[in-house]
C-alpha cells in the first residue's frame, strides 16, 4: 500500500489552535550534545575539493574576458565571524560589510581575439568580489572584504594590473557598494562616514518592554527571517548600513562627497551623469518585514547632493496584501538610452490582487529638469513584471504577469512615439519552457546602464532552448518590426553550449561555454560560418574517476498519464544487471496544467560534477541516484495544494517503479531526500507512504502552522484553508512515519519559513512519538550550507545514515 490517509486531519479549528500551541512548547536544551565535525572517505574529499570551474565576466566590448574561480567552501572560521542579523540583512560589524560574501580567486585577463592569457598578480588574502567592468572596458573595480574593512581595487585592462586605492572604505551592507558613472574614470560609491564613532553601546540592563500594535488593519506577512527585534537593533542598523555617497576619482583616488549620510537602498546616477536617483530609508522601521519595506524617501539628487526633485516619500509598509504591491511610486529607474528621464511604477488596484480592475498598473514617466507633470507612458492588464529599454530610445520591452493564470505577456512600446499602440509580442503561460523565446541580450551603454543590444531593428535573444531531450540553448536575431525570430546557433544534441556575451555588434561573433558529460565546462569564441570554436580557457577535468559515471535522461508515466521525467545516474564501477540500492533526490513543483508539467527541464549533456549540497555524492558509496524526478502538483493556482499529497506519493511511485523496470535498482532498497522544500517533500513522503527505507530532510519546514499566511506558492492563509495547511504538515502525522529520517538544519537559516524552529519540532515529535530519527544542527550556517566543515560533516551524515536503513539487503 503505496498511499496512507487513513487517519484524517484534524477538523475542528479548536483542534487546529490546540495543535499550534503543541507545535511551540518550549525547547528542551539539555537533549543536545556538541559533536566534533566528521569527514567523509578520502575518495569524496578529492572530489569536494577538486578545483572550480572558472567563471568569465566579459567587457562590455566583448573583446576581453575576466576568469576567477569562485570559492565554494570557505572555512567555517569565516562564517563564525560576528554578524549582526538585522532588517533583513547580514552584516559582519567588524568591516560594515556582507557578511560572508561571495568571493573568488585567481584573476586572469583573456584576449578574445586570440585567446592570450594573462595573470593578475594579486596579493595573497581572503579572495575578491565580482569584477565590474567599466563601459569603456578600459578599467574595472572590484572590492576585497579584509578583516576591518571592504577595500576598492582598480583593474587596468591594458596593463594586466590591479591596485588598492587607499584611505577608501567602502560600505556594502545594502545594495552594490559602487558603480560607473557616465563620468569617464569615475565611481559613483557607498562609503563609511568618516569619523562616525563608536557602535552604539550594549547595556545589559533593559530600559522597559518591546512593544507592538496593531489597531484594526490587516497586515499579513511572510515569515522572515533575521527582523529588527528591539530599539537597539535599530540604532545598530542605523550606524552600520548609513553611508556617504561620494564620487571617486579612479586615477587620483580623490574622493568627493555627495550630500549628507544616509541609508541607500537605491543610488543610481542618471546617463548623462547630472543627476543621481536616490532612494533613501529613514524611520519608522518594521519589526515584521525587511528593510524594503521600511518608510523611504525617492529623489533626484543633483552632483552637489541638493534634492533636485522628490518623487515620493513613502510611508512605513506594512499593509502590503499578500501577493500585491505597495501604494504610491515603485520599480523607478531611469530609461537607460535617454539623458535623464525618470520612470516609475503606480498601483491603479490599491496593491490589492483580488480588485476588479480594467488595468493594475500604470507606468509614469517625467524628464529633466523635472519641472512638468509626469505623463503616462503605458497601462497594464495585469501586474507589471518589468521594463527593458533599447539601446537607440526607440524601443521599449514591456512585461506584465497574471498571478491568477500564471500567464505572461510582453510588449513593444515606442518611447518616441506614444501615439503608437503596443504592439504584442508574446502572450504565454510562465511556465511554459518548450516555447519560451528567451531574453534579450543586454549591452552596456557609454553611461554605464544595461539596454537591450540593438543591429537595426533587430535585437537578440538568448535561452535555454528546452525540449524533450533536453535543453539546448540557443541565439536568435529577433526582428522587431516582423515579430520573426532567425536562428543563430543552437546547441547540438552531444553537449551543452550556452551563450554568455556578443563579441561583435552584428551578432556574428560570441562568447559561448561549452561543456559535455566528459568535458568540462570551458569558455569558447564561436564565429559564425566557420568550422571548430576557438577555445579562450583551458580547464582540465579536475575529476576523471567520475568520467565512468553513466546519466541518462529517462521519460516515463504518472498513473494517472502525467508524463514526468528524471536523470538517472549509475555508478562508475555498476555492472549490467545489478539491482542497487538508489537515492531519490526531488523538489516539487506546481502547474496549471499536465502539459507544461510534463516538460523536461534540464540536459543529461552538463559536465558530471559533484558540489556540496549536491546529492550525486550516493554514486560514490555505490547508489544509483534518480535525481530531480518531476513531482508535480497540478491544478488551479489557488487549489492545486489540495491533492498535494496524493500527487508526490503518485510521483514518487511512478520514478520508482521506472527504474525498477529499467532493472537498475532494488525497489525495496530506495531512500529519498531533498532540501528546503524538498525536505518538506520528503516528510511527507515517509509520513503518507511506505515506498522509502529512510529519509533525508535538510533545512525545511513541516508545519505549516507557523506560516499562516501562505508557503510557497500556496495563497489561502490558515485561516482560510485549515484542512489544508494541516493536511500538508507532515508534524501533524508524526505518529505514523514509516521510516527514519535524518533532519538537518543551518542553525543561521535566513530563508523565508524555514526557521530551525521548523526541524526542532518535528524532532521532539518524532521522539515523541517513537519514531527513529537523528536532528543535525549546522552551527553559522544559513539555508544553503557553505563552510567546508560543514559540508564535510552533511555528507558523512547522509551516507552514514542511508548505510545503515537503506543499503542493507534485510531492512533494519
Amino acid at each position: 500500500m503505496a498511499l496512507n490517509l487513513s487517519r484524517s486531519p484534524v477538523r475542528r479549528i479548536e483542534r487546529t489552535l490546540l495543535l499550534f500551541a503543541l507545535a511551540t512548547f518550549a525547547f528542551v536544551p539539555n537533549l543536545w550534545a556538541q559533536n566534533t565535525y566528521q569527514k567523509p572517505p578520502q575518495k569524496i574529499l578529492d572530489v569536494l575539493f577538486a578545483p572550480a570551474p572558472p567563471v568569465a565576466f566579459a567587457s562590455p566590448q566583448g573583446d576581453e574576458i575576466l576568469v576567477a574561480e569562485p570559492v565554494r567552501y570557505p572555512p567555517i572560521s569565516e562564517l563564525a565571524r560576528p554578524m549582526l542579523r538585522i532588517a533583513g540583512v547580514r552584516i559582519d560589524p567588524a568591516n560594515s560589510g556582507q557578511h560572508n560574501p561571495q568571493r573568488f580567486l585567481h584573476l586572469a585577463l583573456v584576449r578574445v581575439a586570440d585567446g592570450r592569457s594573462k595573470p593578475i598578480v594579486f596579493p595573497a588574502g581572503p579572495g575578491f568580489g565580482r569584477p565590474e567592468w567599466a563601459p569603456d572596458g578600459k578599467h574595472f573595480f572590484l572590492t576585497v572584504t579584509a578583516d576591518k574593512s571592504v577595500e576598492l581595487w582598480i583593474g587596468d585592462a591594458a596593463a594586466g594590473t590591479i591596485r588598492r586605492l587607499p584611505g577608501i572604505a567602502v560600505n556594502s551592507t545594502i545594495g552594490d557598494p559602487c558603480t560607473w558613472t557616465p563620468e569617464r574614470n569615475t565611481l559613483l560609491c557607498r562609503t563609511v562616514p568618516v569619523n562616525r564613532g563608536r557602535p552604539p553601546a550594549e547595556s545589559s540592563v533593559p530600559v522597559g518592554p518591546i512593544i507592538q500594535e496593531s489597531f484594526g488593519k490587516a497586515a499579513p506577512a511572510p515569515t522572515f527571517e533575521d527582523l529588527l527585534q528591539s530599539p537597539r537593533d535599530e540604532q545598530l542598523f542605523d550606524y552600520y548600513a548609513t553611508s556617504q555617497l561620494a564620487f571617486i576619482d579612479i586615477s587620483t583616488g580623490k574622493t568627493t562627497p555627495v550630500g549628507k549620510p544616509g541609508i541607500f537602498e537605491t543610488a543610481d546616477p542618471a546617463p548623462n551623469g547630472r543627476y543621481i536617483l536616490v532612494t533613501r530609508i529613514h524611520h519608522p522601521y518594521s519589526y515584521i518585514r525587511p528593510f524594503e519595506n521600511f518608510a523611504h524617501a525617492v529623489e533626484v539628487w543633483d552632483r552637489t547632493g541638493h534634492v533636485a526633485y522628490k518623487l515620493a516619500d513613502l510611508p512605513l509598509q506594512e499593509t502590503i496584501p499578500i501577493g500585491g504591491v505597495p501604494t504610491g511610486p515603485r520599480s523607478y529607474q531611469w530609461q537607460a538610452s535617454a539623458p535623464a528621464a525618470l520612470v516609475w511604477v503606480e498601483a491603479l488596484d490599491g496593491g490589492d490582487p483580488h480588485a476588479k480592475v480594467p488595468n493594475r498598473d500604470r507606468i509614469m514617466w517625467l524628464k529633466a529638469p523635472f519641472t512638468d507633470a509626469p505623463a503616462e507612458l503605458a497601462r497594464t492588464e495585469y501586474r507589471f513584471a518589468g521594463l527593458l529599454w533599447g539601446e537607440h530610445g526607440d524601443l521599449a520591452m514591456l512585461r506584465e504577469f497574471d498571478r491568477s493564470r500564471l500567464w505572461e505577456r510582453t510588449w513593444f512600446l515606442n518611447p518616441l512615439d506614444l501615439s503608437a499602440k503596443p504592439r504584442l509580442v508574446w502572450d504565454m503561460s510562465a511556465q511554459e519552457r518548450y516555447k519560451n523565446p528567451g531574453q534579450p541580450v543586454m549591452s552596456m551603454l557609454p553611461n554605464g546602464h544595461a539596454a537591450m543590444h540593438q543591429e537595426g531593428t533587430d535585437i537578440f535573444l538568448t535561452g535555454p532552448g528546452a525540449s524533450p531531450e533536453g535543453d539546448r540553448p540557443f541565439l536568435d536575431r529577433f526582428n522587431t518590426q516582423s515579430l520573426q525570430a532567425e536562428r543563430i546557433f543552437h546547441c547540438d544534441d552531444k553537449s551543452y553550449e550556452e551563450v554568455v556575451a556578443l563579441a561583435s555588434a552584428d551578432g556574428s561573433k560570441f562568447i559561448t561555454r561549452h561543456e559535455t558529460p566528459a568535458d568540462p565546462p570551458n569558455y569558447f569564441l564561436r564565429i559564425v560560418g566557420t568550422g571548430e570554436p576557438r577555445a579562450l580557457t583551458h580547464y582540465a577535468d579536475p575529476t576523471p574517476q567520475l568520467r565512468g559515471i553513466h546519466k541518462e535522461l529517462v521519460n516515463y508515466t504518472r498513473a494517472d498519464g502525467v508524463p514526468l521525467s528524471m536523470t538517472v545516474y549509475l555508478p562508475a564501477d555498476y555492472k549490467e544487471g545489478e539491482r542497487r540500492p538508489a537515492v531519490i533526490w526531488a523538489y516539487p513543483r506546481e502547474f496549471t496544467n499536465a502539459q507544461v508539467a510534463s516538460e523536461v527541464t534540464g540536459s543529461p549533456n552538463r559536465f558530471t560534477e559533484f558540489t556540496g549540497l549536491s546529492p550525486l555524492w550516493f554514486l560514490l558509496d555505490g547508489y544509483v541516484v534518480l535525481d530531480g524526478p518531476t513531482m508535480p502538483v497540478i491544478g488551479p493556482p489557488r487549489t492545486a495544494n489540495d491533492k498535494y499529497v496524493e500527487q508526490i506519493v503518485a510521483s514518487a511511485k511512478a520514478a520508482i517503479d521506472k527504474a525498477a523496470e529499467m532493472g537498475v535498482i532494488d525497489p525495496r532498497r530506495v531512500g529519498v531526500g531533498g532540501h528546503s522544500y524538498g525536505a518538506f517533500m520528503t516528510a511527507n513522503l515517509l509520513a503518507h507512504s511506505d515506498l522509502f527505507r529512510a529519509g533525508v530532510a535538510r533545512s525545511g519546514a513541516y508545519n505549516r502552522t507557523l506560516t499562516p499566511f501562505g508557503f510557497q506558492n500556496e495563497r489561502r492563509t490558515l485561516w482560510e484553508a485549515p484542512e489544508v495547511y494541516l493536511r500538508m504538515s507532515p508534524f501533524m502525522y508524526a505518529n505514523q512515519f514509516h521510516a527514519p529520517i535524518l533532519l538537518i538544519h543551518g542553525m543561521a537559516d535566513n530563508n523565508s519559513g524555514t526557521f530551525p524552529i521548523q526541524s526542532e519540532r518535528l524532532y521532539m515529535a518524532l521522539k515523541g512519538n517513537g519514531a527513529s530519527v537523528r536532528y543535525v544542527q549546522l552551527p553559522d550556517e544559513a539555508h544553503g550550507y557553505q563552510a567546508r566543515e560543514s559540508i564535510e560533516h552533511m555528507i558523512w551524515e547522509m551516507l552514514r545514515w542511508f548505510d545503515k536503513y537503506v543499503k542493507p539487503e534485510t531492512q533494519q
